[in-house]
């Protein structure tokens, strides 16, 4: 890990198109802006996790949850 010290209104380039400006410090809160192409994801870890959570939580599904669906359409195959 390259740990580095900035100051507010300095920044560090990330590769070529990623930019990271230490916007604000106060008490032990920085905040970051973070200017990086649009096909860049760039998340929160927390939020990233938060997200694979309740993705994988819309998938899931039970045996009454696959009937309740079979009676909306009646004529759907039975696997």
């Amino acid at each position: 890990m390259l740990v580095l010290s900035r100051r507010e209104g300095e920044k560090v380039m990330i590769g070529d198109d990623v930019v990271v400006t230490v916007v604000a410090v106060r008490g032990d809160t920085v905040r970051l802006g973070i200017e990086a192409p649009r096909d860049v994801p760039v998340n929160r870890p927390e939020a990233r996790e938060a997200v694979a959570r309740a993705n994988g939580a819309s998938v899931r599904f039970d045996d009454a949850a696959v009937e309740s669906l079979r009676r909306l359409h009646p004529g759907s195959p039975r696997r």
